[in-house]
């Protein structure tokens, strides 16, 4: 089973802007080449409320992909650049970015009863030039771990 939560997040009627369609262009790459080398896809753009911020607002988040590496759960966040000469797409994936996900993957986990399944971040890139040459794409398995997303605690940096 395979379902996108891909919502259309243009003004009414209007045409997508480019790096929306440059995002979707880079999703369908990921997905293409995570299916060739051998993941299993479950979800795309799958997104769900993870908490509330400082001003009592609902936040979601979304992971671009969920997918199956073997018996190990992936969840996968793609950047898609058209140029990689100022910094790497993977470059983008801060330390909130993946707080977020890791949230919203245990709650993906919790939901399904998936909490003792082994699992791990992945990140795609994908550089797409916009002069039609071909794309790179790099997997990147096991990015970051839950482990390195722990806050530290400021008399632990004060001895460092």
């Amino acid at each position: 089973m395979r379902f996108s939560l891909w919502k259309n997040k243009t003004a009414a009627g209007g045409p997508p802007p480019p790096h929306f369609e440059l995002g979707r262009r880079g999703e369908a790459l990921a997905l293409e080449h995570l299916e060739q080398a051998g993941y299993r896809i479950v979800a795309s753009n799958f997104s769900l409320p993870i908490g509330r911020n400082l001003r009592d607002v609902v936040v979601n988040a979304e992971i671009d992909i969920v997918a199956y590496d073997g018996a190990t759960l992936c969840f996968v966040e793609v950047k898609t650049r058209e140029s990689d000469d100022f910094a790497p797409p993977q470059a983008n994936v801060d330390l909130r970015k993946r707080r977020q996900i890791a949230r919203a993957a245990l709650a993906y986990r919790r939901m399904l009863g998936l909490v003792n399944e082994p699992y791990r971040y992945d990140v795609v890139t994908v550089v797409a030039k916009p002069d039609g040459a071909e794309p790179r794409i790099q997997l990147l398995k096991g990015f970051w771990s839950d482990a390195q997303l722990k806050k530290r605690k400021w008399h632990e940096h004060y001895w460092d």
